[in-house]
Formats: C-alpha cells, sequence, structure tokens
C-alpha cells in the first residue's frame, strides 16, 4: 500500500504543501549526513491535544547542532510555534512530529560553509514496532554491528549520519527475523538497540547502559527513570555485558517512536516469563498515564497545542 502523506508541512518559516518542500540533489546533507533531528509524539490528553516534552526535545535539537557547528535561523521558540502549526494545519491530536535542520545547497568540500535549512513534519504514527509490540513484545538479537567508538562519531548528538549505524542494525534484524536489533559498543558491552533505550531488570532493580556506551541519551530513557524512582523504584546506570542480556528478569525498550516495548526473546532465549513483566507493565501504566490522566505530570512535561 502506497505510503500516505499529510497535506501541509513547515519549511524555512512557511507552511507549504507537503510536495512543495523540496531541497537541491546537491545539497550538503544528502551527500554527507549533516543533519540532526528529533522525534516527538503528541498524545490526545484530557486536557486536549499535548506535545510532550516539547521543549526538552528542541533543546536536544539545539544541542545536537552545538556539537556539528550548525548555527540554526531560527529561535527555540520560533520552531515550537511551528511544530503546533504544522499539527494545526494538518488537523491533527495524536500525531508523530519530526524537526529537522541540515546544511543545504552551498560548497562541495565536508567542511564547506552552506545554508541551514529547517523543516517541521507531523504525521500520524502507531506502535514503531508493530500493532501487537506493546502488549506481547518482541524478539530481539544481538547484531554482528557494533556501535561507534568514542571520540568517533559523537553518539550524544541527535545526527542523520548517526542512524546509518542503526540502519545497519534493523535492517539486519529484519533479514534474520527479529523484531529488532541490538547493539554491543566498541568495547563489547551493551549499547543500545537500533534506535531505542534498554532498561534490563534483575530483582526488581532496573538497569540502563551509561552514556559512555554510545547511546544516544533518549528522553523517553530520562522519563522512565524519573517514573521509575518517583514509584519508589531503584534504578542504576552501570555497563551491562552481552549475557546478561539472557539473565535478566525483564528486558524493555525504550524511545519516542517504541515507546515502551517488552522484550520477551533475545537470540533465541526467553526473557523472563516470555512475557512482559510486572515492572514492565507498571512502567507502560506510568508512562501511558501521563496521557490519559491516570498519572500526574508534576513535571510539565505535558504542552499544549
Amino acid at each position: 500500500m502506497a505510503q500516505q502523506y499529510p497535506e501541509w508541512i513547515w519549511q524555512n518559516g512557511e507552511i507549504k504543501p507537503w510536495k512543495e518542500a523540496t531541497t537541491h540533489v546537491m545539497s550538503h546533507a544528502l551527500h554527507y549526513g549533516s543533519s540532526v533531528f528529533e522525534g516527538i509524539r503528541s498524545y490526545v490528553t484530557p486536557e486536549g491535544a499535548a506535545i510532550f516534552r516539547l521543549t526538552d526535545h528542541l533543546k536536544r535539537l539545539y544541542q545536537s547542532a552545538k556539537i556539528y557547528d550548525m548555527v540554526l535561523p531560527y529561535s527555540q521558540d520560533q520552531l515550537a510555534s511551528a511544530c503546533r502549526e504544522v499539527m494545526r494545519k494538518n488537523g491533527q491530536t495524536a500525531a508523530y512530529l519530526r524537526p529537522v535542520a541540515y546544511r543545504g545547497l552551498g560548497g562541495f568540500g565536508l567542511s564547506a560553509e552552506t545554508p541551514i535549512d529547517v523543516a517541521v513534519a507531523s504525521w500520524p504514527m502507531g506502535p514503531y514496532l508493530g500493532p501487537e509490540a506493546l502488549e506481547v513484545g518482541i524478539n530481539a538479537c544481538v547484531s554482528s554491528w557494533q556501535r561507534f567508538a568514542p571520540n568517533t562519531i559523537p553518539a550524544g548528538a541527535k545526527a542523520g549520519g548517526n542512524y546509518l549505524s542503526g540502519q545497519l542494525i534493523a535492517r539486519e534484524a529484519r533479514r534474520l527475523g527479529f523484531g529488532e536489533g541490538i547493539a554491543l559498543a566498541a568495547n563489547g558491552l551493551l549499547s543500545e538497540g537500533a534506535g531505542e533505550n534498554l532498561f534490563l531488570m534483575f530483582d526488581g532493580v532496573l538497569h540502563t547502559t551509561p552514556a559512555s556506551a554510545s547511546i544516544l541519551t533518549g528522553i523517553t530513557r530520562d522519563t522512565l527513570k524519573v517514573l521509575a524512582r518517583e514509584d519508589g523504584l531503584e534504578v542504576i546506570e552501570r555497563d551491562i555485558p552481552r549475557e546478561y542480556l539472557y539473565l535478566a528478569d525483564e528486558i524493555l525498550m525504550c524511545g519516542t517512536a517504541a515507546e515502551i516495548t517488552p522484550i520477551r526473546e533475545i537470540d533465541g532465549k526467553q526473557i523472563g516469563s516470555g512475557k512482559a513483566g510486572r515492572i514492565t507493565r507498571r512502567l507502560q501504566e506510568l508512562y501511558f498515564g501521563l496521557f490519559n490522566g491516570k498519572t500526574q505530570d508534576k513535571w510539565g512535561w505535558l504542552e499544549p497545542v
């Protein structure tokens, strides 16, 4: 079935028809991966449509741009307004938002000066890893592809070029019949999923890999840390050897797209009971409770459209 695109998009300061949001084939970003972006979800709440942690996402966008010496020609407030504007123009309430900034057409060298183009798209998105993933979980595999080593490519930036790594991991997993791939860091210890962070549960304690494991320190990951601790659960960030994947009581993947997805099996080895465990279910309840009103938003994470 052909992809259905929304009617409108925001690009370089104005709303325009989707088909008119074009860039030149010789743009720097197309050849060298010089873009930074965010993935943000909007949910329908009892108080109306709200964008989840919009301010935090846009703050990270500007941090990513800073790492790559990209000066964005719009303020954070202007991009926040653009996110709301494109959703309203498309008549959306629940949506996935994609702000992206990239080096456009200019010089042709790696360090060439170019204009910085900016766009914001919004479209409907269901569960990223499949319609049943949130409920029954997925089977995953440890990829043969490792994450990049420290001081090579900055994993802390959400840059387009970084996702070449994620593509290799995800496509290998799909080719082998798995729902998602898991990467090791350059030191052979656990890193993250193709595009998701990981939490492992041992004896009622949550364990997650640190920033030094070549991960993007995700905003959903941060949300779960806050919610878990608020609920009385202990959260530990530490290096984790690969084999501990097979010994965990529960494992979940999390991210804006993946939300809170249980992992029931890794490399053919059953995780825990082979289904979402008690802590995973509790974290799902707390997370989605932010949007249905059952979890109090003490942190101002829900930003009205």
